[in-house]
């Protein structure tokens, strides 16, 4: 991990209790809004050795983090920060020898967002964000497990509305100027040596942010985020193949979650991604859950 990006992440987490410190004793400050959840869902299929098919057992577990945090810091400026971790691996049986191979990661995100609004009373509000994007590890080479790679950092300024809040529930909306910068740690050379480097990308251009949280019922609850960005400039355009770093990057996150007691919940997660420099078609995935949740506050 590179010293900037140590450096980065380490004064945004210096500022955030430098300022909600200061603002402790303010007597215009509102009490935190946060919510915090863990899930784990697990699926298992196992075939006895009289089994006639080929089939092969699997067994898969995910795990999940949500939290979410919000609170009028003072009269003039409103703090919220979004985190969600994500990790699951799948282990498949061997149909001949009914040996266990070795697992595949089956899903992986790290995403942390955090906005600072300046609530002006306006029609809309000016705003900072910082946003870290990346995954546990990179498993595209068994061999050299690459973590934190690749390394996504936001940061954007500019217009902010909050279009409907109730209790828990909100509904906010961000458009802005967003400079990105994004580290890969790659395999250089022959592979067979596993060397690696690390090399940066930047760009810049316009970003849009939705979030909604809604609770649609007592046990019926709706999570969505909605990141639109439109590239204006990249540092790596001279020697780009093409011109697909101007087209609008596309990623659209939705949960509907029912709880049916107080530990036990099903979900149902879609996410749509579109990003021309990596694939010219629209990404789609969809995953149904029946888990264990557990409400930490």
């Amino acid at each position: 991990m590179s010293k900037r990006l140590m450096l980065s992440i380490l004064t945004l987490l210096l500022l955030t209790v430098q300022v909600v410190h200061a603002e402790g004793d303010d007597s215009t400050a509102l009490d935190w809004k946060k919510a915090l959840t863990v899930d784990l869902t697990t699926t298992q299929t196992s075939y006895s050795d009289s089994w006639v098919g080929g089939e092969a057992g699997s067994f898969n577990w995910v795990a999940n983090v949500n939290g979410n945090a919000r609170r009028q810091l003072s009269p003039l400026v409103a703090y919220s920060t979004i985190l969600k971790l994500s990790f699951g691996q799948t282990y498949t049986q061997d149909a001949e020898t009914k040996q266990w191979k070795s697992p595949q990661k089956s899903t992986d995100l790290i995403d942390w967002d955090n906005v600072a609004r300046f609530t002006l009373n306006g029609f809309v509000d000016p705003y900072a964000a910082f946003r870290l994007e990346s995954q546990f590890f990179d498993a595209s080479v068994p061999r050299k497990k690459r973590y934190f790679s690749p390394l996504k950092l936001t940061e954007s300024a500019g217009l902010a509305r909050k279009f409907y809040e109730k209790k828990d529930d909100y509904i906010t909306s961000r458009l802005g100027f967003g400079l990105r910068e994004i580290i890969r740690n790659t395999i250089v050379g022959d592979t067979a040596l596993l060397q690696t480097e690390d090399s940066t990308e930047v760009d810049g251009g316009i970003e849009s942010v939705t979030d909604v949280i809604l609770t649609l019922s007592d046990k019926l609850h709706y999570t969505g985020k909605l990141t639109m960005y439109k590239a204006l400039f990249f540092s790596e355009s001279d020697t780009a193949p093409n011109d697909d770093w101007k087209s609008v990057d596309i990623n659209w996150e939705n949960q509907i979650t029912a709880n049916l007691s107080k530990i036990i919940a099903v979900s149902f997660y879609t996410q749509l991604l579109y990003d021309k420099q990596i694939r010219r078609r629209i990404r789609l995935k969809e995953t149904m859950a029946l888990g264990f949740t557990f409400k930490l506050f």
